[in-house]
């Protein structure tokens, strides 16, 4: 008969169908007990999957049956998300747990999208996110996320409060300037606006940022790797030879910096048409597989090119929100819960459990 022990030993193991990795590595077992020919267990998930829990139980329910011999199993299931390893050198910022960078190298790859659609996905699983948009020069979250002509209040002339659109907490120089204004600054005041963005915004008990990074390995991304604590990147891509040769030097980068890149996207993988739903491969095929291949990272996911998210998009309601049943947002939603895990897999940090030592010298 299997102890106590042995079953949590075996519940790590289990490879989880909906995720894509042992369960030892986006949770733990809090309880594991086996009487009276019934299994029992707590599960705690280091991932927001609320939308994948009744599959996950099922699987474990059976897997676990089947290896103790027992009639019946009972799985509960929960949720903690915790802070993982950023830079050495930095500390993480108060009222946020994870900094995820969603980067291209290049422009025109819909990254924007990406990152807003990614945020909401992150969101309905059950995360309290927010949207950082770091594009000074070209800001698109405002309309993206549906605040265009919003405004950010404070209270004490020094930080603001964030907006809220679609229960996301997002902070953008769009918020502060016309928006027919250009953005005519040199490097200096852009990394000064961005660093601002972040550290006098109010943001609260966010498990997830989801920084929506400008194309390029310039100013603002190295600012962001060498002052921000960053906690995993993800890389946006589109399948032709073109837009990948940059997304892999924006892979580099962070990996010279000792960010973890936690996968590749692949978006606009295939076309759909709005008339006949034919899918095609318009930008070609294989660009993310080769860098998925080179730099063993993991592919996060494939996003198709369809009218109806550009569309979605542009109105300021995103597919996750304004068609959560369709194809597309369960794409969006899966992709989320593989970031979530690829985070969830990496070195936990564990200094806001420690206070701050201090040493007095003797007299």
């Amino acid at each position: 008969m299997s102890t106590n022990s042995d079953v949590k030993k075996f519940l790590n193991s289990i490879e989880l169908e909906a995720i894509g990795r042992p369960l030892s590595k986006v949770g733990r077992v809090l309880e594991a007990t086996v009487a009276d020919g019934k299994a029992s267990a707590k599960i705690e998930l280091g991932i927001p999957a609320k939308s994948a829990f009744d599959a996950l139980r099922a699987q474990i329910e059976a897997e676990l049956c089947a290896h103790t011999g027992s009639k019946s199993a009972e799985i509960e299931i929960s949720t903690r998300i915790t802070s993982h390893s950023v830079q050495s050198n930095l500390k993480p910022i108060p009222g946020i747990k994870n900094i995820i960078a969603i980067a291209s190298g290049k422009g025109g790859v819909g990254k924007s999208t990406v990152a807003s659609n990614i945020a909401l996905a992150l969101a309905a699983e059950g995360a309290s996110v927010g949207v950082l948009d770091a594009d000074i020069y070209g800001p698109s979250q405002p309309q993206m996320l549906g605040l265009t002509g919003e405004r950010p209040s404070s209270e004490d002339g020094q930080t603001m409060a964030p907006l809220i659109g679609h229960d996301l907490q997002v902070m953008s120089i769009g918020f502060l300037v016309d928006p027919d204004q250009p953005m005519i600054w040199r490097g200096p005041m852009v990394t000064s606006a961005l660093n601002q963005l972040i550290n006098q915004t109010q943001w609260k008990d966010i498990d997830y940022l989801i920084v929506d990074m400008p194309p390029g390995t310039g100013d603002i991304q190295l600012t962001l790797s060498q002052q921000v604590p960053v906690s995993g990147a993800v890389i946006v891509t589109t399948p032709q030879n073109i837009a990948t040769l940059d997304a892999r030097k924006g892979l580099a980068m962070f990996q010279k910096v000792k960010i973890p890149v936690l996968g590749v996207i692949e978006n606009m993988s295939t076309h759909i048409c709005t008339s006949c739903g034919h899918e095609e491969a318009i930008f070609g095929a294989g660009g993310a597989d080769e860098m998925v291949s080179d730099f063993d990272i993991p592919l996060l996911g494939r996003l198709p090119l369809d009218a109806r998210i550009r569309e979605q998009t542009d109105g300021g309601n995103p597919t996750v929100v304004s068609d959560p049943d369709s194809a597309a947002a369960g794409v969006y939603r899966a992709t989320a819960i593989r970031i979530a895990a690829a985070q969830a897999a990496q070195r936990t940090d564990y200094s806001a459990k420690f206070g701050t030592i201090v040493v007095e010298g003797s007299q």
